[in-house]
């Protein structure tokens, strides 16, 4: 029940009332117990200086963004994370006692399915449990301590190179298709894991050259980055241990689309990853002509549910916010259940 006490969280876009986040945010709230709300915000990009003034002057606590404003807000911010600088990108904005700091969960969510045992109800992913790189989730408790009202110190502490958990992606290869902004934080993250090559494909080569450069003298530099057109894609797929696609392709509408041609994706090698950041349709094409070629498939809806996970975690100041639950009730609100 909303009461007057009742704090608020939210998000922010133009459009905004497509977004899947208040059903998880708020189903996780209710399990938890805490004296929360989630609520779409529709921000146009003309009113995001307002709307941040606004925020402020009601007492909003934290707040996830979307289309149009994760790069617009970067200068409005008094503080942004290492990790969002990298990706140039941000997704969670939260109070601190500068005023308002951005980060990015992206790479925490992309990466969650990579570094941890598969647990049920999760019904989609690689089906052997023995290996440390298949898909899985991070399934927590819930914890009923009250909120601290103060404000965070200061950002985020930058990722540390490596994969947590017990993975070994030193000699790992992932091949990252597209390279828009969910590729540079896919690039993120397999830099995070250690993969020994990263591989980008995209369409043009100029394109491709400035994404490649930019991440020489980032927050977060990698060193082992790759770009290349899509001419060597079936080159790159017989070498792929993960193969990650960040492209529009195969969403719906246009679920019977892959970004990859079935003569291509025979190559890819039985026991690899194949990552999908699209979550509708469930599972995409790309996933299921991966699968029937052996392959380990990862859909995006894990994506999206651990990276909102990462962003409750610091607006609830908790350590464990009920990742089952936030699962459970998208898969219920997209009728995968």
């Amino acid at each position: 029940m909303i009461k007057g006490t009742t704090k608020l969280l939210g998000v922010i876009g133009h459009p905004v009332e497509h977004s899947l986040s208040p059903a998880m945010h708020n189903a996780a709230i209710s399990h938890l117990g805490v004296d929360f709300v989630y609520l779409p915000f529709p921000v146009k990009p003309g009113d995001l200086k307002a709307a941040l003034a606004g925020f402020a002057a009601i007492g909003v606590r934290g707040f996830s963004i979307t289309i149009p404003h994760k790069q617009a807000i970067l200068p409005l911010l008094s503080e942004v994370s290492p990790i969002a600088r990298a990706i140039g990108a941000v997704n969670t904005v939260y109070l601190t006692d500068k005023g308002w700091c951005g980060t990015n969960t992206d790479v925490e969510g992309f990466l969650a399915p990579l570094q941890s045992p598969p647990t049920p109800p999760y019904q989609g992913g690689a089906k052997d449990p023995t290996s440390g790189l298949e898909r899985g989730n991070t399934v927590v408790e819930s914890d009923s301590a009250p909120y601290e009202t103060r404000a965070v110190e200061s950002c985020l502490p930058p990722y540390q190179v490596g994969a947590r958990g017990g993975s070994d992606w030193s000699q790992k290869v992932a091949v990252i298709l597209g390279n828009g902004g969910a590729a540079r934080a896919v690039v993120a993250g397999c830099a995070q894991l250690g993969c020994v090559e990263i591989h980008v494909v995209g369409r043009s080569e100029q394109n491709l050259a400035e994404f490649q450069q930019s991440w020489v003298n980032s927050p977060m530099p990698v060193q082992n980055l790759q770009v290349h057109t899509w001419e060597n894609l079936s080159m790159l797929i017989s070498q792929a241990d993960l193969l990650v696609n960040t492209t529009p392709v195969g969403m719906y509408p246009q679920g019977e689309k892959s970004p990859v041609a079935d003569g291509e994706i025979d190559r890819i090698s039985a026991g690899a990853i194949v990552y999908d950041l699209i979550y509708t349709p469930n599972p995409t094409q790309f996933l299921k002509d991966a699968q029937l070629r052996g392959a380990r498939a990862i859909d995006g809806l894990e994506m999206l549910v651990q990276q909102g996970a990462a962003a409750l975690k610091i607006w609830l100041n908790k350590e464990s916010v009920p990742v089952d639950v936030m699962r459970q009730a998208l898969r219920q609100h997209l009728g995968l259940d």
